[in-house]
C-alpha cells in the first residue's frame, strides 16, 4: 500500500523524499563578506569549489578581482559594510544577477589591540562600526526577501572573545563581538519562526592577517581553511553556535559562568597579555 508523505508501503522511509528535502535546502546562492582574506577567502573558495554562485565582498576591489579568478562562481560585489544604503544596493544587486540569497555569511570584522593604557574612544567606534553594525546593516538588506521567500540562512560571524570581557587587549574589539552574540541570540527564535536560520560563528585563534601582528600566545591557533571547513559543517547542520577549537571554547565558558571575584583572577592568571 501507498505509504504517507516521505515513506513507501509499511511505513519504510523513502530515501528519495529525503533525498529531495535536502535538494530544496541546498545553498545556491551565497554572499559572503569580509571575503578578501582570511576566514572569508577560504570560506568562498570553498563554497565556490562545490558548486555555490558566491558574492564576494570587501572594500579591496582588487583583492576581490584577484580571488574571482579562482572560481568563476565568485563574483566580486565591492562593499564597506558600515554603509547601510549601499549595502541593500548590493543584496538587491546580488538577487538580480545571481539570484536570491540561500546563505549569507556575515564576516567582516576589524581587530586592534588596545590596552587601558591607550584607550581610545574612536577605536571603540571604528570596531563597533564595523564588527557589529556593518552585521546589523547586512541583517537590515536581508531581511525582506527572506521573509517574503520563508527561507534563508544568516551567519554572523562574532568571536568567543565576545564571551566575557577576556583580556585588556580586547578593549575595542570584544565589546563589537559581545553585542553580534547578543543580536544572534535576540533573533534566532523569531526568525526560526518564520522560516529562517540564525548561525552564530565564534571561533577561537585563527591563523590570518588580522592576528599576524598579535605579540600574546594564541593556543589552539587553527588556519583560515581548517575554520572555513568548521563553519561550514556546522551551517550545513544548521547549528545555532559554531564555535571551535573546543579546548579553548570550554575554557572560555566555564570563565562564563565564574563570579566576578573568581573571573576577575582567572582572566588576570590565564588571559591578560604582557602590558604595554
Amino acid at each position: 500500500m501507498p505509504g504517507s508523505a516521505g515513506t513507501i508501503g509499511g511505513g519504510v522511509p523513502d530515501p528519495l523524499h529525503y533525498i529531495g528535502a535536502l535538494m530544496a535546502e541546498a545553498w545556491r546562492t551565497a554572499w559572503v563578506t569580509g571575503a578578501s582574506s582570511g576566514i572569508g577567502r577560504a570560506l568562498a573558495v570553498a563554497l565556490a569549489s562545490s558548486g555555490v554562485k558566491v558574492a564576494a565582498s570587501s572594500r579591496s576591489g582588487d583583492r576581490l578581482a584577484e580571488l574571482a579568478r579562482l572560481d568563476a562562481n565568485i563574483v566580486p560585489h565591492p562593499l564597506d559594510v558600515r554603509d547601510s544604503a549601499v549595502t541593500a544596493t548590493v543584496v538587491q544587486s546580488i538577487a538580480s544577477s545571481l539570484g536570491p540569497i540561500d546563505l549569507a555569511v556575515l564576516n567582516a570584522g576589524i581587530w586592534e589591540a588596545m590596552s587601558s593604557r591607550h584607550f581610545s574612544a574612536a577605536k571603540v567606534a571604528y570596531a563597533m562600526a564595523v564588527n557589529y553594525q556593518g552585521i546589523a546593516n547586512g541583517v537590515e538588506a536581508l531581511l525582506p526577501a527572506m521573509i517574503e521567500r520563508g527561507r534563508g540562512h544568516i551567519a554572523l560571524v562574532a568571536s568567543i572573545a565576545g564571551y566575557r570581557g577576556l583580556s585588556p587587549a580586547t578593549a575595542a574589539y570584544g565589546p563589537s563581538k559581545a553585542a553580534v552574540i547578543n543580536l544572534a541570540e535576540t533573533l534566532r527564535n523569531d526568525l526560526a519562526a518564520r522560516g529562517i536560520a540564525i548561525s552564530l560563528i565564534n571561533p577561537g585563534y585563527v591563523d590570518t592577517a588580522m592576528t599576524s601582528d598579535s605579540k600574546f600566545p594564541m593556543p589552539f591557533i587553527v588556519t583560515a581553511e581548517d575554520a572555513a571547513q568548521r563553519i561550514l559543517r556546522g551551517l550545513r547542520k544548521r547549528r545555532f553556535e559554531i564555535a571551535f577549537p573546543w579546548q579553548l571554547v570550554a575554557l572560555t565558558k566555564v570563565a562564563r559562568l565564574l563570579p566576578y571575584p573568581m573571573f576577575f583572577w582567572y582572566a588576570r592568571t590565564f588571559l591578560a597579555p604582557p602590558r604595554r
